[in-house]
């Protein structure tokens, strides 16, 4: 039976690889289900179209992709019936399978009636006997294939078949008739059976045992560790004890039925187990009654036959040992007690003071300063700041129980009566590092920025998008959805991105990548120079329409746009890379996988969504930290907003590689340096006039202590 229910599981197997339509080949990927000697059976009818006759040839090619094809493993052999039978090849004949296929794909149908009854005949007196070669105690199975129903007998032929040991797999399609599959096929019909309207799904039966692949036989080909009985289940076992026994906890040892564990008997002491009956007996010391169940001790204790000090504990018949009241411990002797101090022994628990209050008694207290915590163990400081017992205004530091000192907040002084604080002018106190200017705020500053200029990330320094050098690609969503007059005004959102920027080939360079579908570089990084051509390199773009394939362009710009083919300069030169996504929907693919790679490469990601967007997928594009790349508009005609506050973002810190070499002597240069020396003066004029506000103010205090 064990046997069976493997070869079972390996047919179920068979049919569920064929669903799958993708035959496995190579050693490990074979289905290991020990030796079988399998036949397909196949109906070549006239009924059986030409084409369905090559969809059943796949059919059994698919199935012995998946086998383990070898003279000492898995034989197969072919079988085809209409009004007569015909043996394509049998179990002896290929021990390879090239051979075995090459054979089916040479079969020719009979094209004549359907003798099912016939055919099953000649698979049990010949298909499965030792000159066909049959091998004895390896499993016969046969995989019988039709499309209608006999024209002969086939339930007393298919029960012989059966009772010699076949296991018969009966699978009928279009006109099949499933009274006549039953009474051909093995119980239980629902393993053995199979139904299905015409030849192009015969892949569907399989759908319902895809829980069972390569079920094997655990009892007989594992390690199972049952004690007693091991009974086979498919893809697992279960473990069975002998009459008089009972399955344990673990699963898999036995028990015998014990009565004295189980508390069914009226031992007074000590019960004897035997499977179904037991006797008593008695603890040492003890001697059973004449009613054979109850026992009577020797009690030392209770007749006064002891020498313990304080208390005898009587340990069983004939036993005792001594012990001590509470508070007092056993001597050496075993006999005497003494008192036991926990203090002296360090066995208390106090954090501070240990006071000994008696044998096994004692309490805990605190040091001066300290009061004893509810645990009645441990001590706090009497802390005045926190129990709100100070004058400070600002900030109280407890300096030790009962004792406290006032401090100010950051940007404020303790004043001469050490309570009260004043606030402290920062700029003028600490070295602010703002490159235009520090306003002070209570307690702190802030710097700030000339207008036209931005306050860095290090919230200290100022600058513009026009004084960094990036590597930036757009990839614009071109799919049917955004419809062509909003292609337009996705066109000047790329513009005005541009003219953030400070193109030039020693500077920012800009490439462009325009998807639906598939994808289509417009331009690479290092095509265009200068923002006027870009721009005007934007306008020619023509609208591509169809699909929103947003995972294959990030893949694209990956491996393509920022590649020093196309124009990205090198990773030594630290010129930092920018990618800008643009979509009105939902891809149509996976983004995840590179997405992430993107970021993991060091492009910096911006994801800008209108419309039908989807909010999760623009966040899974975005750099952290998504809120600042990442932005969302319900409308086409607002996306020039989202252009401007892009300016702000995308602006990234000073590039360490290349610089443009600018000609100092060139008109718009010598006016560019001629405003900036201005603006230096002008900070320069600010920073003297705060200097001798702080100077005068100094003075008067100075004046003010004389």
């Amino acid at each position: 039976m064990g046997n069976l229910r493997a070869l079972s599981c390996f047919i179920l197997l068979i049919l569920v690889v064929f669903t799958t339509a993708r035959p496995k080949s190579g050693p490990d990927q074979k289905c290991k289900s020990g030796p079988v000697d399998l036949v397909f059976l196949i109906d070549s009818s006239r009924s059986v179209r030409p084409h369905e006759f090559e969809t059943m040839r796949k059919f059994m090619i698919d199935i012995l992709n998946t086998l383990d094809i070898g003279p000492d493993s898995t034989r197969v052999g072919v079988v085809q019936y209409s009004s007569q039978v015909r043996n394509e090849f049998s179990l002896k004949t290929h021990s390879k399978l090239e051979n075995m296929v090459k054979a089916i794909n040479e079969i020719v149908p009979l094209a004549q009636g359907t003798m099912t009854g016939l055919a099953i005949r000649y698979l049990m007196n010949e298909a499965f006997s030792p000159g066909q070669g049959d091998r004895p105690k390896v499993p016969n199975v046969a995989v019988i294939v039709t499309d209608g129903r006999p024209q002969d007998r086939v339930a007393e032929v298919a029960t012989e078949a059966r009772e010699k040991g076949i296991e018969i797999y009966a699978v009928g399609v279009a006109r099949a008739d499933m009274t006549s599959l039953r009474a051909m096929a093995s119980p239980p019909f629902e393993d053995h059976v199979f139904l299905v309207e015409r030849f192009d799904l015969i892949h569907q039966f399989g759908l319902q045992f895809q829980d069972k692949l390569c079920g094997i036989d655990l009892c007989s080909e594992s390690e199972h560790g049952c004690e007693h009985l091991c009974e086979s289940t498919p893809g697992s076992y279960i473990c069975h004890c002998l009459p008089g026994y009972r399955l344990n906890a673990d699963g898999k040892t036995c028990s015998a039925i014990d009565l004295c564990a189980e508390g069914k008997h009226d031992c007074q002491q000590i019960c004897i187990s035997s499977p179904g009956s037991f006797t008593c007996d008695c603890n040492r010391g003890h001697q059973l009654n004449d009613d054979e169940k109850t026992c009577s001790p020797i009690d030392l204790c209770a007749e006064g036959k002891h020498d313990c000090q304080q208390v005898c504990v009587y340990m069983g018949p004939g036993f005792f040992t001594c012990d001590c009241n509470e508070g007092y411990r056993l001597n050496e002797d075993e006999k005497s007690c003494a008192p036991i101090d926990l203090c002296t022994e360090g066995k208390h628990g106090c954090e501070q003071v240990c006071v000994y209050m008696g044998p096994g008694v004692f309490t805990c207290e605190c040091n001066e300063g300290y009061r004893l915590n509810e645990d009645e163990k441990t001590c706090s400081p009497i802390d005045l700041c926190a129990e709100g017992k100070h004058d400070c205004e600002q900030v109280c530091v407890n300096m030790g129980p009962g004792i406290f000192t006032c401090d100010c907040n950051k940007g404020y002084r303790l004043n001469e009566d050490e309570k009260s604080c004043s606030d402290m002018d920062m700029c003028n106190t600490v070295k602010h590092g703002c490159e235009y200017q520090c306003v002070n705020t209570p307690g702190s500053y802030h710097c700030i920025c000339p207008e036209g200029q931005l306050l860095q990330e290090d919230g200290k320094t100022c600058g513009t998008c026009k004084s960094s050098n990036i590597d930036l690609v757009l990839l614009i969503d071109g799919s049917k959805s955004v419809r062509p007059q909003n292609f337009e005004l996705v066109k000047k959102f790329v513009n005005q991105v541009v003219d953030s920027l400070d193109v030039s080939a020693r500077g920012t360079r800009v490439g462009l990548v325009q998807y639906s579908s598939r994808v289509r570089t417009e331009f690479p990084l290092s095509m265009y120079h200068t923002a006027e051509d870009i721009k005007a390199a934007v306008l020619k773009v023509d609208y591509m329409e169809k699909g929103t394939m947003t995972g294959l362009a990030l893949k694209h710009m990956l491996e393509n746009s920022f590649s020093e083919a196309e124009g990205a300069r090198p990773a030594s030169h630290n010129i930092p890379r920018v990618g800008l996504v643009f979509t009105d929907g939902r891809s149509q693919d996976d983004i995840s996988e590179y997405a992430k790679k993107a970021k993991e490469a060091g492009i910096t990601m911006y994801a800008v969504g209108v419309g039908k967007a989807v909010e999760d997928e623009l966040r899974e594009i975005a750099s952290d930290p998504v809120e600042k790349h990442f932005y969302y508009t319900t409308d086409f005609s607002a996306i020039n907003t989202i252009a401007e506050n892009l300016k702000l973002n995308v602006c990234p810190a000073e590039s360490q590689g290349e610089v443009e070499v600018k000609d100092p002597c060139a008109c718009e240069n010598l006016v560019e340096f001629q405003q900036a020396t201005m603006n230096s003066l002008d900070q320069l004029t600010q920073k003297l006039a705060s200097m001798a506000a702080r100077l005068e103010q100094l003075e008067n205090q100075l004046l003010s202590r004389k």
